[in-house]
């Protein structure tokens, strides 16, 4: 039985090798027909083929794997990538600046104020490359830099710290490269000269403006800027302002109240010793504006860490949304109640009061403390627009009571809540503990000693611009051209062609005190 079944086994066996040989050599004789069929010259060439191909193989499998960026590299890489977006999201500012203006503004002055937005940033770019950031940001001395004029210059970024080896040592803290702490940079720059737009719109000549904005940003801006994050005699007195409530707003602010001065009003704001309403033509585009700019300052803040550090980030943004909130919530409260009912413009200047307000603390506080800080500054706002107007200065969209007295605010602020050093990872070096939290008068003197320096010399050299442009050009149009509108007589075309215009050129008449009563 045994025997059987071997012999059946070995023939399946001697079968299938059978088979298998038979199917090889119909292979071989194949492949020879094929290779009979080819030229002498391909027949040469398939074995040099097969070596080459075997070459590759080996060196594919012998060749070491590449080597993939280090930590270091990939640091640099994440936080030049968060401090370009924070930049855009800066930039996008701009977009909110323009729709907040000319919706706070008169139909009749709309391309105006949408032409000095627009061709602000552009002259700031400029203005700040060839000269303004080597002042801000250069060696120099203790008042100002004397170096890096157009960009240029030794560098080493992103070498920070005793490895740095470059002409811009104020900036040897932040991990990315030179052009990306520029461009961050630049469009602060530009955040400071678009303020003044607003506070002297509907009576300045385009051309003077301009020439204000090349001067705001190549030199004022960034002489008082040096002094404190160019390491100048503020900073070396422990003068701190994380992302700007002084250098930024408040320099801005300070412009354009003495523009708005030296202007004087507008035709029919105050008649018969009456602060009279001009209302603005468009608030839908003006809650866009503030809610742009709301945005922006998730940017402007966080973006201040030059570094993605998801710890301070996601602070310092939560600061910074919890004091708008609470600013535009102090601003309605404080307006239904001393105005009699809940303003729509006072809402949105209240928002940005209290943005403004956290942006000089907003690294430096806990929640609860951003959160009275914006609601201090959305009070502060509604009685400051009433302020001004009383003293007889005419600012159409309140660019001086939102920039100008909340950033003073804000810079205050820094010394009564700051936790002081080592309470959070990204705090390692700040103001000292505030006085409400335990650490007295010093901090809150030095903030206000560099509240009073940058404020007198923006004033003085701001007052010395405007007189000269004023002695020279002459900074406000004609009363016809202010009546019929600065698009038409500056611009020579219409925001709004083919729609119904304001009864009254003026925007008031000789009996009726405004819009509102006509």
């Amino acid at each position: 039985m045994y025997k059987q079944k071997s012999k059946t086994k070995n023939r399946y066996s001697s079968a299938r090798n059978y088979a298998t040989d038979s199917q090889s050599n119909a292979k071989v004789k194949l492949f020879n027909r094929v290779m009979k069929r080819l030229s002498p010259s391909w027949q040469a060439c398939l074995p040099i083929a097969c070596l080459i191909v075997l070459g590759w193989g080996y060196a594919a499998v012998a060749q070491a794997p590449a080597a993939g960026p280090t930590t270091a590299e990939l640091k640099v890489a994440l936080d030049t990538l968060w401090v370009a977006i924070a930049a855009f999201l800066v930039f996008f500012m701009n977009a909110g600046f323009c729709m907040l203006e000319t919706g706070f503004c008169r139909q009749k002055n709309a391309v105006n104020v949408l032409s000095k937005n627009l061709i602000v940033f552009a002259l700031s770019t400029v203005a700040f490359w060839a000269i303004g950031f080597a002042l801000m940001f250069g060696d120099g001395n203790d008042f100002i830099g004397l170096n890096g004029f157009f960009l240029g210059g030794a560098d080493n970024s992103p070498a920070t710290g005793d490895t740095y080896k470059g002409i811009f040592g104020a900036l040897n803290w932040a991990g990315v490269p030179l052009a990306a702490k520029f461009l961050f940079q630049l469009v602060f720059a530009g955040t400071a000269a678009t303020i003044v737009s607003g506070a002297v719109a509907e009576r300045i000549k385009f051309a003077d403006f301009l020439i204000f904005s090349l001067l705001l940003v190549g030199i004022a801006y960034p002489i008082t800027g040096h002094w404190i994050w160019g390491g100048g005699w503020l900073a070396d007195r422990g003068f701190w302002d994380f992302a700007g409530s002084t250098v930024v707003h408040s320099v801005g602010g300070w412009a354009a109240l003495m523009g708005a001065a030296f202007l004087g009003p507008r035709l029919g704001k105050y008649q018969d010793k009456q602060v009279v309403a001009l209302p603005g033509h468009n608030m839908s585009i003006a809650t866009l504006g503030c809610l742009i700019l709301w945005l922006g300052w998730f940017g402007f803040n966080p973006g201040s860490v030059m570094a993605a550090d998801p710890g301070a980030i996601s602070h310092i943004a939560l600061t910074t949304n919890m004091a708008g909130a609470a600013g535009g919530i102090a601003a309605t409260i404080t307006a239904w109640l001393y105005l009699g009912k809940p303003d729509l413009s006072m809402i949105i200047n209240g928002i940005l009061a209290g943005l403004v307000g956290i942006t000089a603390s907003c690294a430096y506080v806990n929640i609860p403390s951003s959160l009275l800080i914006g609601f201090i500054a959305g009070i502060l706002v509604v009685f400051s627009v009433t302020f001004f107007d009383k003293l007889g200065i005419d600012d159409p969209v309140g660019a001086t009571s939102v920039h100008l007295v909340c950033g003073i605010w804000g810079t205050l602020a820094v010394g009564l809540w700051s936790v002081g050093p080592g309470v959070y990872s990204w705090y390692a070096l700040g103001p000292e503990k505030g006085l409400f939290a335990g650490g007295g008068f010093g901090q809150f003197g030095v903030q206000l000693l560099g509240v009073v320096s940058v404020g007198g010399f923006t004033v003085l050299l701001s007052s010395i611009f405007w007189l000269a442009l004023k002695a020279t050009l002459g900074i406000r149009v004609s009363k016809e051209e202010e009546l019929e509108g600065l698009d038409i007589g500056e611009h020579g075309m219409e925001a709004y062609s083919g729609f119904l215009k304001e009864g009254d050129p003026t925007g008031f008449s000789e009996g009726q005190g405004s819009i509102g009563r006509l």
